[in-house]
């Protein structure tokens, strides 16, 4: 029995990166003889067992062998006779393909090494081809190392799972597990670029892909085209360190400009609401999380008014504060404004400018916060008044506090 360190801990230490998670593989063993050393079994799909001590992960060496379409279809082989060279031929990259042994001794097959070195996402084997999850693995990979390039080969190879139909069999949410991460890498854009390359993206998002060659106005958009667009908002999303539920609403914000017809663009009127309906499309199929799919809501119906709220007097400000929910819900609305602050910034030449609206609208929601409603709604009460004249009452009470408040900062 020999205990190996693989994967991403062996590559990042390489790297010089903080290690912060270990996968340790073991060969010439059995269940019943990890088992008999205390370790706890947890794998449902193959051996694997947490360490009586430390609970990190301890992985059977095993080999696969593909049984059907999609990222399932594997029938697991783990017994004592698999070699570690074996077991890390399974693997996606080969700079995920190489070990520490317990002496220090480091095991490179398949030169993940010179790969390291050479800044390139490569392949293992043809192997790889069997199960299109890596697909988006290697495209998440992109996003982490932005300095690293896709081999030719592994690209191509890429090219032709997609051709053959394997990415449609990739289930929702192994999809959204994947494109989450990649949305928290430091360049997400170029996740999305790399799945749009390999022709990916048009199978998984088409409602992302089809905004490549969509024009805009170019007073408002210097880079013009809306795909780049939309990459430079999620750099930016990267950049200011947005939270995922914020940088999956930078993704979805502009999804309407993917269907304004032709004969209106570079003008896209009315497409808040459309990127709003085909939000609601993508989040239902790849089963999005609540909180991510409820502030993309948001944001896609109310980005435009946002970004002219500079505009608004105090009675237009509380209107655009209630349709977001802004007093039940006030940090999710702080993320809104970030998600907006993204949007503006990612545009060509714009990136260091300022965003004033959030500020302006944070201190408004702050000064229509302080109107007592307790208060309006007992006194109101009182005087015989019911539900709707009570909104009423309150509604105005916060413009006039937004009011004051304007007054004041001016």
């Amino acid at each position: 029995m020999q205990t190996f360190m693989v994967g991403g801990a062996v590559r990042d230490a390489l790297l010089g990166l903080p290690v912060n998670d270990h996968d340790w593989l073991v060969v010439g063993a059995t269940p019943e003889a990890m088992v008999a050393q205390g370790y706890l079994p947890v794998g449902k799909d193959f051996p694997v067992f947490l360490h009586p001590q430390t609970r990190e992960e301890y992985a059977l060496a095993r080999t696969e062998r593909k049984t059907a379409p999609g990222y399932r279809g594997f029938a697991i082989h783990a017994d004592p006779g698999v070699t570690l060279e074996e077991d890390l031929a399974r693997r996606d990259l080969t700079i995920n393909a190489m070990a520490r042994a317990e002496d220090g001794r480091l095991v490179d097959p398949y030169e993940g090494q010179r790969d390291l070195s050479q800044r390139v996402l490569r392949h293992v084997t043809d192997a790889f081809r069997e199960d299109p999850v890596r697909i988006l693995r290697v495209a998440r990979f992109a996003a982490r190392f932005a300095d690293f390039g896709v081999a030719p080969e592994t690209l191509q190879l890429m090219r032709e799972m997609v051709r053959d139909g394997e990415a449609d069999h990739l289930v929702p949410e192994r999809v959204w597990q994947e494109l989450s991460r990649g949305l928290m890498e430091k360049t997400p854009s170029r996740m999305f670029e790399l799945l749009r390359e390999c022709g990916a993206l048009e199978r998984l998002l088409p409602e992302v892909d089809r905004l490549w060659g969509v024009p805009q106005r170019a007073d408002y958009h210097p880079e013009v085209d809306t795909g780049v667009h939309l990459m430079m908002v999620l750099d930016m999303s990267a950049r200011l360190q947005a939270p995922l539920a914020v940088r999956f609403a930078c993704l979805t914000h502009d999804l309407g400009k993917g269907t304004t017809p032709a004969e209106i663009l570079p003008k896209h009127i009315g497409h808040e609401e459309r990127s709003a309906r085909l939000l609601k499309k993508l989040a239902n199929r790849l089963r999005v999380p609540n909180d991510c799919r409820e502030l993309a809501d948001v944001v896609a119906r109310e980005h435009g008014n946002i970004h002219r709220s500079a505009e608004f007097g105090a009675a237009a400000l509380v209107r655009l504060l209630e349709r977001c929910d802004a007093f039940r819900k006030p940090q999710r609305f702080d993320e809104a404004l970030l998600a907006c602050e993204c949007d503006a910034r990612g545009r060509g030449g714009l990136q260091e400018r300022p965003y004033p609206q959030r500020q302006r609208l944070l201190a408004a929601l702050a000064a229509a916060q302080r109107v007592e409603t307790a208060a309006i709604a007992e006194a109101a009460r009182e005087a015989g008044a019911e539900g709707p004249k009570i909104g009423e009452m309150i509604h105005k009470a916060r413009i006039a506090a937004v009011q004051d408040g304007l007054s004041g900062a001016d």
